[in-house]
């Protein structure tokens, strides 16, 4: 079974867990680029802060991005 994983600064994404996705905080674009390499292979989708998102650039197209508004 895939997971979800939210992604991006603690105060946007934190309030996720209560949904039951997995969150993971990463302030900084080296941050959340650690945080995208270190995700579990069973990660399909990944919702995203939109300054999360211009972080990832390419990498993004790894997995199904959703981008918050």
């Amino acid at each position: 079974m895939s997971r979800i994983v939210v992604l991006g600064e603690p105060p946007v994404v934190d309030v996720w867990v209560l949904a039951g996705a997995l969150v993971v905080t990463a302030a900084g674009d080296e941050s959340v680029r650690r945080a995208w390499d270190a995700l579990p292979a069973d990660v399909e989708v990944v919702v995203t802060t939109p300054v999360a998102a211009g972080a990832l650039g390419e990498r993004a197209r790894e997995r199904l991005v959703v981008v918050l508004p």
